[in-house]
């Protein structure tokens, strides 16, 4: 008798990784020279980071220099919500959030998908802000995988708990 196989489909941020980004970030906007008397910065605010600079360029530089250090170090940019800079007196702002959780209309997306492309057999369930994939072949959850990544959605995807 087979025995069913699943796995978890997640949208989870490293926010040891986040910090690790930003902390780097920082250290290139006091270090390099375009920034040089420019005011700009890199900071967690809360739970957001908060990036400023002098003009609306500068502070978009600190937002590129940001986001190529997430690459660098693995954290998908669609897990990222940056908002569009604002004028604060004399400074531009920048209020960047990470996303995680898949919402409930993202889940049924997810869901829809695999009911009408994927291999027969499978079954979706959301639970909660994931999403638990089964089925008996272990080679069907893989082309589901490749499935979902080949969607390519507007949230990052992890898979957990691989059984």
């Amino acid at each position: 008798m087979a025995k069913e196989s699943s796995f978890d489909v997640v949208s989870k941020v490293d926010r040891q990784e986040v910090d690790n980004a930003l902390n780097q970030a920082a250290k290139e906007v006091r270090q390099r020279f375009d920034f040089k008397g420019t005011d700009a910065s890199i900071a967690w605010s809360g739970e957001a980071i908060e990036m400023e600079a002098n003009s609306e360029e500068r502070v978009k530089a600190v937002l590129d220099v940001f986001e190529s250090k997430l690459v660098r170090r693995g954290v998908s940019l669609k897990s990222l919500d940056a908002g569009d800079p604002r004028s604060s007196g004399k400074l531009f702002k920048i209020t960047a959030t990470t996303t995680e959780g898949i919402s409930q209309e993202n889940a049924k997306k997810v869901s829809k998908l695999i009911r009408d492309e994927g291999p027969k057999g499978v079954k979706a369930q959301i639970q909660g802000d994931e999403l638990r994939i089964s089925g008996k072949s272990r080679d069907d959850l893989q082309a589901i995988q490749k499935l979902i990544n080949d969607a390519d959605f507007d949230f990052a995807v992890q898979y957990v708990n691989y059984r």
